[in-house]
C-alpha cells in the first residue's frame, strides 16, 4: 500500500472515493466534486490495484486529491475503512466513482446532519445517470424477510421534494456518516468485501439508537453497477453470501424464530429465480460460503451494541410483500 503525503485534513468532511479500474468515470466524478458549493472538505481516493492508469490520471489531473494505493482489490468495505482511519473529520462522505453530484449535494447532507445530534447517517437522492428522471435509491429499506432495497427505486423523480425524511439507512454509494457514530458502532464489516456492507452498518447503527434521514436536495447521478456488472457471477455470489451474514448478525431475536420459515422461503425463491435467469452458480456458491462463515458472524452478533428492543427494531422493518412485488422493487435496474 502506498499513501500520498497527508495534507491538512482538519476539514469538517472527508470525502472518500473508491476506485477499481474506473478511469473513464473519474474525470466527471471529480470535476463535479470540486464544483461543490460547500467547501470545507478534503478528498481521499482509494485505488484498489487499478491497471487502467487511474492513479496516474488522478495524480496529474487532480493533485489536490490524497491517494491511497493498494496493490490488490481489497473490496469496498476495507478500502473505505482505510480512508476513514486515515482521516479525522467530523463527518465522512462516501461516494462511488461512477457518479456525478449536483453542486449543492454535500452542503445539503451536512445541513441535514446538523439538525439533530442523533442523526448518524444521511442518504442522498440517487438518480439513474442514463434516465435522470428515474430514482435509483432514496435510502435503504429492509423488510421482515430480511430483503434490502433502495427506497423509491423506479419512481419518477419529483424535483420539488425538499424536506428530509427518516429512512433505515443510506446507500454508501453516496452517503454522509457522523464519525462519532462510526466510533460508537464500528466501521464497515470487511468480511463482506462488497455489497450489503452499508445495510449491515445501518442496521448496527439502528440497534445502537442512531437514526438516518433521506435528503432529497442531495442529488447524485449514478451509473448503476458500472464496476461489477448487474447479474455477474461475482455480484450474485457476494449478494447471496452477504444477505445471510447480514441476517445472522442483525435480525432481532426471538422474532427470528417466527420469521425464519418465511425468510427461508423467500430466499429459496430468490435462488430459483437466479437459476431460471442463468445465474444459479453464483447464488448457490454465495450461500455455501455464507454457511461456512456462519460461526464468525454469530460471534460478531454478540458484539453488536443494542440500545433498542427487539420489538422496536421489528417496527423499523417494512411489512412483507408478495414475491412479484419484491421483484418489482428491482425492475428499474435489471438488465
Amino acid at each position: 500500500m502506498r499513501v500520498s503525503p497527508r495534507e491538512d485534513l482538519s476539514h469538517r468532511v472527508v470525502l472518500i472515493i473508491l476506485n477499481w479500474n474506473g478511469r473513464r468515470y473519474l474525470e466527471p466524478c471529480l470535476r463535479s466534486v470540486f464544483a461543490q458549493e460547500f467547501r470545507d472538505f478534503a478528498v481521499i481516493l482509494v485505488d484498489n490495484g487499478s491497471t487502467d492508469g487511474s492513479v496516474e490520471f488522478v495524480r496529474t489531473r487532480f493533485p489536490q486529491v490524497r491517494l491511497i494505493e493498494n496493490s490488490e482489490n481489497r473490496g469496498f468495505a476495507a478500502a473505505n475503512n482505510q480512508a476513514i482511519r486515515a482521516s479525522a473529520s467530523e463527518f465522512v462522505a462516501t461516494l462511488n466513482n461512477d457518479t456525478e453530484v449536483d453542486p449543492g449535494w454535500l452542503g445539503a447532507l451536512v445541513r441535514a446532519m446538523e439538525t439533530d445530534p442523533c442523526i448518524g447517517m444521511c442518504a442522498s437522492k440517487m438518480l439513474l445517470a442514463d434516465r435522470q428522471e428515474v430514482i435509483e435509491s432514496a435510502g435503504i429499506a429492509v423488510d421482515k424477510a430480511g430483503i434490502a432495497w433502495g427506497v423509491g427505486g423506479g419512481n419518477v423523480n419529483h424535483p420539488d421534494e425538499a424536506i428530509p425524511t427518516p429512512v433505515f439507512g443510506p446507500c454508501a454509494g453516496a452517503a454522509l456518516y457522523r464519525r462519532a457514530m462510526l466510533g460508537d458502532i464500528g466501521l464497515f464489516d470487511e468480511d463482506f468485501f462488497a455489497y450489503l456492507e452499508d445495510v449491515d452498518l445501518a442496521w448496527r447503527a439502528q440497534w445502537a439508537g442512531w437514526t438516518c434521514v433521506y435528503v432529497p436536495e442531495a442529488i447524485v447521478y449514478h451509473v448503476h453497477s458500472a464496476t461489477a456488472r448487474e447479474g455477474s457471477h461475482f455480484k450474485n455470489r457476494l449478494l447471496g453470501r452477504n444477505k445471510i451474514w447480514l441476517l445472522c448478525k442483525n435480525y432481532p431475536f426471538p422474532p427470528l424464530l417466527r420469521y425464519a420459515p418465511l425468510i427461508l422461503a423467500y430466499d429459496l425463491m430468490a435462488v430459483g429465480y437466479a437459476i431460471a435467469a442463468g445465474r444459479g452458480p453464483g447464488a448457490v456458491q454465495g450461500r455455501i460460503e455464507a454457511l461456512i462463515g456462519l460461526s464468525r458472524m454469530l460471534a460478531k452478533r454478540r458484539q453488536i451494541i443494542r440500545r433498542v428492543s427487539s420489538r422496536a427494531m421489528m417496527a423499523k422493518l417494512q411489512p412483507l410483500e408478495n414475491p412479484l412485488a419484491v421483484l418489482r422493487r428491482y425492475a428499474h435496474i435489471r438488465t
